[in-house]
């Protein structure tokens, strides 16, 4: 049997003459813009849209031709502050059209911008408003990020392009700076967007950890995609949370009110790590400087020190050429002055056994003959009284002189022996032979001496000086337990007597 059909082109004209019946004129139609193309010839074309419950129920194609656009858009713009653009809500006059080739068209002839950017925009400026109003606007602006910020707690999806950008840029640094980042993975865009980062904040501030700052990191998207960052619910819990929090939401030309209330924001995900990167290259300049200026006090003070150490060393070996000289010198002198009076003294002894022969020749000459072994008695014990008086003498000086040998010896010994222990004392202190012996310097990141573990914390940046180089270190653990075993049995004792 002949089935009876329609030319496609008769059944499209039909719809095309139904249409013009239906529409004869312009009408205002409401839709939101979901794509605009602005074409170097002048000519703007639009893809209309509605949604209703979060799904597509219409679209259509619009049409803006060059003399009308040149006048509609700096309209638009003088009224509205902002130009036309995807996600709008716009009222539009236009007229119907259909072509059997290319479909349904909208041809628009003027645009309503008291309608302004649309119900999204409208519900973002009362959320501004409503935000403003409370004193939520500021609140995340009177937060202080810490001096540098080490635990990171990141609100995103782990497959999301701008989180592997985010993490390949920040943990890969070439400075080898450290971070410690916890992912909270949550929805970025749809429906439940919102309520699953808000969840993620929560979580966050009720954490034992203690985070430095949250970061929500989202790449770019379309205006639908992104409008759950202009939601109220989100945009109030980031004033409200303790800690700070940077946004780093869609494109450059972007804005949401999330970053509006947010501590700090940047345009993409890789500034955001640049931002904290940043932070570090700043201290790490001023530690380069502080480093700079510790060298050159320690080489000066080294060079002080290494200056009064040969002054001192000259000096020691100068008063101890003198002292030794003088020495030498009254020894010299009082072996002298010995022997000056030991030669007066043997000269007297003769001078008086002279006399005395004399005084005997002459006495006893008349005598000699009778008296001659008398006399040679006398000579005898005069020869043997002359000899002990020689030997006594000289057996004294000898022991005098040996005397003097012995002191002046001591003297030399004591004056060697002193100038060793000064040298070796002066040696011992010095702060070369302190790092030579094995023993570390710890300096905190100011170049000031850590003594104790007390106030140090983990992330700080430490530099530990050894005789041949510097480390510089990030404190990864502390234990806080003692390495003195007196503190320990001291604690010990405390608590039994506690």
């Amino acid at each position: 049997m002949k089935k009876e059909y329609y030319e496609l082109a008769s059944v499209l004209y039909s719809v095309r003459d139904n249409l013009e019946k239906v529409f004869p004129g312009s009408i205002w139609v409401a839709a939101e813009i979901a794509r605009i193309n602005v074409r170097q010839n002048g000519h703007c074309y639009l893809e209309l849209s509605q949604q209703e419950n979060g799904r597509q129920v219409a679209q259509a194609k619009g049409t803006i031709w060059r003399s009308r656009w040149m006048l509609l858009e700096p309209y638009f713009r003088s009224v509205t502050g902002t130009t036309l653009d995807a996600g709008m809500k716009v009222l539009v006059k236009a007229m119907v059209r259909f072509h059997e080739v290319y479909g349904f068209s909208l041809d628009i002839e003027d645009i309503d911008p008291q309608f302004t950017l649309g119900e999204k925009e409208l519900r973002r400026q009362q959320t501004i408003e409503r935000l403003t109003k409370e004193g939520l606007m500021n609140m995340q602006k009177q937060l202080t990020l810490p001096f540098l910020p080490y635990r990171l707690a990141v609100i995103s999806s782990p497959n999301a392009a701008g989180y592997g950008d985010f993490t390949e840029h920040l943990l890969k640094n070439e400075y080898g700076y450290v971070f410690e980042l916890h992912l909270f993975d949550a929805l970025m865009q749809g429906s439940e967007a919102v309520s699953s980062i808000v969840a993620a904040i929560t979580e966050i501030s009720a954490s034992e950890l203690s985070y430095d700052a949250i970061l929500i990191l989202r790449g770019g998207g379309s205006e639908l995609d992104l409008a759950c960052y202009d939601d109220y619910d989100l945009a109030a819990a980031i004033a409200w949370c303790h800690i700070p929090v940077l946004t780093a939401v869609g494109h450059e030309q972007d804005f949401h009110i999330a970053d509006m209330v947010a501590f700090d924001y940047v345009k993409t995900p890789t500034a955001l790590a640049d931002y904290f990167l940043s932070i570090y290259e700043s201290e790490d300049e001023k530690l380069s400087g502080y480093e700079q200026r510790l060298a050159l006090a320690f080489g000066n003070r080294i060079s002080s020190m290494n200056s009064k150490l040969d002054n001192f060393s000259l000096r020691i070996r100068h008063s101890a050429a003198s002292r030794i000289q003088n020495a030498s010198h009254n020894m010299d002198m009082t072996q002298t002055a010995l022997k000056n009076s030991v030669r007066m003294r043997l000269e007297a002894q003769f001078h008086g056994i002279d006399r005395m022969s004399d005084k005997i020749l002459h006495g006893l000459t008349s005598r000699i003959s009778s008296s001659e072994q008398a006399l040679d008695r006398v000579e005898n014990r005069i020869d043997r009284k002359a000899e002990s008086v020689l030997t006594s003498a000289s057996s004294h000086i000898d022991k005098i002189v040996l005397l003097i040998n012995r002191r002046v010896d001591k003297i030399l010994a004591d004056a060697a022996s002193r100038l060793i222990t000064i040298e070796t004392r002066i040696s011992s202190t010095d702060p070369r032979r302190v790092l030579q012996r094995g023993f570390v310097l710890a300096l905190d990141f100011n170049g000031v001496k850590i003594s104790s573990a007390t106030h140090s914390r983990v992330g700080d940046r430490v530099q530990m000086m050894f005789a041949d180089g510097t480390l510089k270190c990030g404190v990864l653990d502390i234990d806080r337990h003692s390495n003195l075993p007196d503190e320990e049995e001291s604690a010990k004792a405390n608590a039994e007597g506690a």
